[in-house]
């Protein structure tokens, strides 16, 4: 899952652009658009168009149309690691973020983490994400994506199918299959070469073509529409160096006519000023912020009047990020390259310092009426690499002293969203992750998955209509995710849909095929997987029934189609594909209620061969082909007339119109010169009139910006007897989420403007409630007639937890409305949960953890208990917790403890933790052993410097501070390397059977840290030892370390040889820890005089001893430390023993080292 919860905002449309055939995502204030031929794996990258534009909407999201993939089909966040994330959120999904790093254009994913980012166990990794959604709205969040693309080119791999309207006369038509096409086959048919010379009378667009001279070699742009009745339109020129990985040249153009022509501003911005990116304030589009490249200067120009005039201001810091506040305009946060967190009231003119090591992306504006104060700021702050807070502060004043921890303890990285009224956070206990859930910025509770879910990777994908939606990858899941739905507190959940077909993003977040229709609440499609088969399926109640789309019943040719179901139905392409030779394309609008334009297929599953265009006019219930291979489809005059493009890598001069909801199309031709076609802008708004097509007429030529007018095409304003009114139902049955929906649309025989005072009008009428306007609660599943039943492992009765006596609660039927459902009396009374008396009865179910899920604790620090009780009279019944080291605490009632119990220990220990709930009829019970540890910081290894062979030693490992908490102790003796002691002592006795050097090697775990230390050993049979002692001056300059240690000794032993002509592999010599400086001498016998026999090498040890000892007495061993200092080395002490070893064995902060 490091996955990481992916949690997002609301489901709002943006729009999405085509780069031809590349469906490119557009995030909130700014869309960046690229075209087919420039995508990763593609080895020519001379025209790359990133075409990124602001338009006229609210933070919360983009008002202008782009071809290409439509609104809301989700995913989720980076799939490193499991979090609550957003495939649909974070800064993925959160609002209106501007993001530096090279990302797809598509929302991302940050990761609740079970973060599908998956890498690590499959519980361990489980984070909190957001899940984000295809073209969804970003509350505030601009992502600046730098997705590379180049344009329409050579390099293509061409393959789609051949429409069935007339192939169009003039324009290059065929296919080559499986291999790259050079430019010069890309040809233009006899028709299309006539194009300068007479031709037949054909339809034309009212239109006008720009060249952006001087910007051939411009391999990116970024376009800003402002919308808003403004004619202005921003368009950034950019040359990408690949290969230095950073922006080497740039233009600004502006247009003040709709885009007919533009003037280039370089000037106005500095002549040498290297511009990077372009940002627009959601709430104030005539508020512009262009960012210079960091690489040769860090700066902002900032713009009040559309781009006209421009003020440059210094950055300290390098911006990676930045999320406008949703209402004021001014205000903004910054997240930087270091993991800083800045602000501004300004608009970017002054900043000031929020907080350092804040998580990327997960740093969120208060909502209004929500929290206390509209300048607060929640965000994640990292602690280690492993924990993390959840805080709150002021904009302007976040100290210590005024920040919130709104949850009492440490939280998993990356896992905090705030998402609407809803705020999720994880925690890994046990190695499964549990999920926090705060409605309203109530207290955390942990949300209640069905008990056996036991999920892998959890994304949360909605938080509208006051509600939760998540996927779930469960424990025997691959590839699919099953959908569950909260009741209003989040908390609790249900199925809805299971198996839900998934795939992994271009960045390695993860999408769910889930689309939510635009303009008719509670209407979802899906692609789930059965029997190893994807079928789409589409729901009117919010997930409560779903079904299969009945399949167009004839072709585009009028030939009849037999497709009975279920064994045959229309499947379609709900998701936003890398490739841009795969279908995905989906579209819908809150303009059109009813009208959707999808790619898909026909036959028993989804397929992506045989792709053809449907639409719908009544909502899905009828189905209708319109294209048999791929096209884009823009809606225009707020749903009132369709565009149609072609998906294809060859240069273009017509599109296709229809004024009748797709039944008929016309071909229009919109330049003379065919066009590569890059990407395709239509103006902001759901009115959409106007529109631009990028694209070039060759390789090296410049921009062709191509302004379209499809105003010359109406000829009149609609009247109200244009209109007809459409009744909304599904298979017949009008009663849909509780009520009779009416709308009124536009005839399809009428061809006329319905203009910017449009707006779509519905009326409602409620209806009687039936069981299908219900679901099943928590604990409940449905059985195959259609009633809903507790699961074996639910007790009913447990829901009366939170019951007080003398109170009254909600006792479930086993069913619950669904969330936005509006139906009355009816079966209400007979489905609706039942207010009864709270029962009197023992407290049940009572659950003792740690705040951070762990079972260990650092000494002196507070560790925070959390006690929940599952059934019983919380607020009678007594909490008494007993933390075990003679110390303990009684409460009144459950609910005076709901922020934790804190508690800190003085010593190190494993501690019995227990807590007690006790009411009038009886009493329950929780325990927990709590291992309080502190760092171990320092181990040495006590051993013999020489040992007896055959004749037992102790091995001691010494650890500073002594006392640490629980201990293991790893040990490799000698030649046994391979299988080494594990011991819970610090000392092992061992017998060395050889003679010779050996090495003994300790590693000593305690919690997460493990050290080691080493020592050698030298084997004999026999020896001598002799103690020595120092002139007073060498204690001056014994700093009493190791490596001091092990030098000195080896002068030692250099003019004991010199003093006395001892042979080097006869002596030993060790400097001892500690002061006064004292050393000691190995005396070994020589094996060839001696013979090995003890009486020889008895006599012969005495004679070195005395040879030693006599050099020593006349002060005939000494030494130079350094200039001026001479030491005298003598003889302290004579140990005793001839044939035995004297082993002095010390235990210090340090081991002696012996030279040999």
């Amino acid at each position: 899952m490091n996955g990481e919860v992916i949690f997002c905002p609301k489901w709002h449309r943006a729009f999405w652009f085509l780069l031809f055939a590349v469906p490119c995502f557009l995030h909130a204030g700014e869309a960046e658009i690229t075209c087919r031929s420039c995508q990763p794996g593609s080895k020519w990258r001379g025209k790359e168009l990133l075409l990124k534009f602001h338009t006229s909407e609210s933070a919360t999201g983009f008002r202008g149309q782009v071809f290409g993939n439509s609104e809301r089909r989700f995913g989720a966040a980076s799939a490193e690691t499991p979090r609550l994330s957003c495939a649909v959120g974070s800064a993925e999904c959160a609002r209106a973020r501007v993001e530096y790093p090279e990302t797809s254009l598509k929302r991302n994913t940050r990761d609740l983490r079970a973060k599908g980012e998956l890498g690590q166990s499959e519980f361990t990794q489980m984070k909190v994400s957001n899940v984000s959604t295809s073209g969804q709205k970003k509350n505030g969040r601009v992502e600046g994506v730098r997705r590379r693309a180049r344009r329409n080119s050579h390099g293509d791999k061409l393959g789609s199918p051949r429409s069935a309207q007339n192939q169009d006369r003039g324009e290059a038509t065929g296919t080559v299959a499986g291999r790259r096409v050079t430019r010069s086959e890309l040809r233009w048919s006899g028709e299309e070469r006539r194009a300068a010379g007479p031709r037949q009378e054909e339809l034309k667009l009212n239109s006008s073509t720009f060249a952006l001279t001087g910007d051939s070699s411009h391999n990116q742009a970024m376009v800003h529409w402002s919308g808003q009745n403004s004619s202005v339109i921003l368009m950034l020129t950019k040359l990408f160096d690949f290969n230095l990985n950073s922006v080497t040249e740039s233009s600004l153009w502006r247009s003040t006519d709709y885009g007919a022509t533009y003037q280039k501003l370089n000037d106005k911005v500095g002549a040498k000023t290297i511009l990077s990116y372009l940002y627009v304030s959601p709430n104030n589009k005539r508020k512009i912020m262009l960012l210079t490249d960091p690489e040769v200067e860090s700066s902002l120009l900032i713009s009040s009047d559309e781009g006209a005039t421009y003020q440059k201001y210094r950055l300290n810091f390098y911006i990676l990020s930045l999320l406008f506040h949703p209402e004021q305009e001014d205000w903004i946060l910054a997240y930087s390259h270091d993991q800083k967190l800045y602000s501004s009231v300004e608009f970017g003119r002054r900043w000031q310092l929020v907080h350092e090591r804040v998580a990327p992306n997960r740093f969120y504006w208060s909502k209004m009426g929500l929290d206390k104060e509209p300048g607060l700021i929640h965000l994640e702050t990292s602690i280690t690499e492993g924990q993390a807070l959840y805080v709150t502060c002021k904009l302007q004043n976040c100290t210590d002293a005024n920040k919130g921890k709104p949850f009492p303890g440490y939280i998993d990285p990356n896992s905090l969203v705030v998402q609407d009224e809803y705020v999720f956070v994880q925690v890994s206990a046990g190695g499964r992750p549990i999920y926090y859930v705060s409605a309203k910025r109530d207290v955390f509770t942990p949300m209640k998955l069905p008990k056996y879910t036991l999920p892998k990777d959890l994304h949360v994908i909605s938080t509208d209509e006051n509600r939760v939606v998540a996927a779930v990858r469960e424990w025997n899941q691959n590839e699919t995710y099953n959908l569950y739905v909260s009741d209003t507190s989040g908390v609790y959940y249900t199925l809805a849909l299971e198996n839900v077909v998934s795939s992994m993003g271009p960045e390695g977040n993860v999408m769910v095929d889930l689309y939510e229709v635009a303009g008719i609440k509670g209407m979802f499609l899906a692609n789930k997987r059965t029997d190893n088969q994807v079928k789409t399926y589409i729901t009117y109640n919010r997930g409560r029934d779903w079904r299969l789309l009945q399949a167009p019943s004839k072709d585009l040719r009028g030939n009849s189609i037999h497709c009975v179901l279920p064994y045959c139905s229309l499947h379609l392409h709900l998701h936003v594909s890398a490739n841009p030779y795969t279908s995905g394309n989906i579209a819908s609008r809150d303009s059109a209620p009813g009208i959707i334009v999808a790619s898909g297929s026909i036959g028993a599953e989804l397929t992506t061969s045989n792709v053809s265009v449907f639409i719908t006019s009544d909502a899905g219930n009828t189905w209708r082909q319109i294209f048999d291979e791929e096209y884009a489809v823009l809606y225009l005059d707020q749903g009132g007339a369709l565009v149609a493009i072609r998906h294809t890598p060859l240069p273009i001069r017509h599109l296709w119109l229809s004024f009748d909801e797709g039944r008929q199309w016309n071909k229009y031709s919109f330049t003379n010169t065919p066009l590569f076609v890059d990407g395709v802008l239509g103006e902001p708004g759901e009115e959409t009139l106007i529109m631009t097509i990028f694209g070039h007429v060759s390789h090296r030529s410049e921009w062709q910006l191509v302004k379209i007018d499809f105003r010359s095409i109406f000829n009149r304003r609609c009247i109200e007897a244009d209109y007809q009114t459409w009744h909304l139902h599904n298979q017949g049955e009008p009663c849909l989420m509780g009520v009779k929906r009416i709308y009124r649309k536009l005839k399809p025989t009428s061809r006329c403007v319905m203009g910017k005072t449009y707006s779509v009008t519905m009326t409602s009428a409620p209806c009687d409630c039936t069981e299908a306007d219900f679901e099943c609660d928590y604990g409940f599943e449905r059985r195959t007639d259609g009633k809903c039943t507790p699961a074996f492992w639910f007790h009913p009765s447990s829901m009366s937890r939170s019951c007080t006596t003398g109170m009254t609660f909600l006792n479930s039927t086993g069913y619950r409305k669904v969330v936005s459902n509006n139906c009355t009396a009816g079966v209400s009374a007979e489905y609706t949960a039942r207010r009864q008396q709270c029962p009197i009865q023992a407290p049940k179910g009572l659950h003792l953890v740690t705040s951070e899920g762990s079972l260990t604790a650092v000494l002196g620090t507070n560790v925070t208990f959390l006690v929940f009780l599952e059934e019983g009279d919380g607020a009678r019944t007594s909490i008494t917790l007993d933390f075990g080291d003679g110390h303990a605490l009684t409460y009144s009632n459950v609910s005076s403890i709901e922020d934790g119990i804190k508690h800190i220990y003085k010593a190190v220990g494993i501690y019995r933790v227990t807590a007690t709930g006790e009411n009038s009829l009886g009493s329950e019970t929780a325990m927990l052993y709590l291992h309080v540890t502190c760092q171990l910081e320092y181990i040495h290894l006590s051993a013999p410097f020489v040992a007896v062979r055959n004749k037992e030693v102790n091995l001691t490992a010494v650890l500073w501070p002594s006392q640490v908490g629980t201990v293991t102790y790893i040990w490799w003796i000698g030649n046994n390397t391979e299988q080494p002691v594990i011991t819970l002592e610090g000392s092992v006795a061992y017998t060395f059977s050889r003679e010779g050097i050996n090495t003994v090697t300790v590693q000593v775990s305690a919690g997460n840290t493990i050290l080691q230390d080493r020592k050698t050993i030298a084997v004999h049979e026999y020896f001598r030892s002799h103690l020595l002692a120092f002139s007073s001056n060498l204690d001056e300059h014994n700093p009493d370390i190791a490596e001091w240690r092990l030098d000195v000794s080896r002068v030692i032993k250099n003019s004991l040889i010199q003093a006395t002509g001892v042979r080097e592999d006869q002596l030993l010599v060790t400097v001892l820890p500690g002061l006064p400086t004292a050393a000691e001498f190995f005396l070994l016998p020589d094996k060839q005089i001696t013979e090995g026999k003890p009486e020889k090498s008895s006599a012969h040890l005495d004679q070195l001893s005395e040879l030693l000892l006599s050099a020593l007495n006349q002060n005939l061993v000494q030494f130079t430390l350094r200039p001026g200092v001479q030491v005298t080395v003598y003889a302290a002490h004579l140990s005793a023993g001839c044939m035995k070893p004297h082993v002095h064995v010390k235990f210090s902060t340090e081991l002696p080292t012996y030279i040999v």
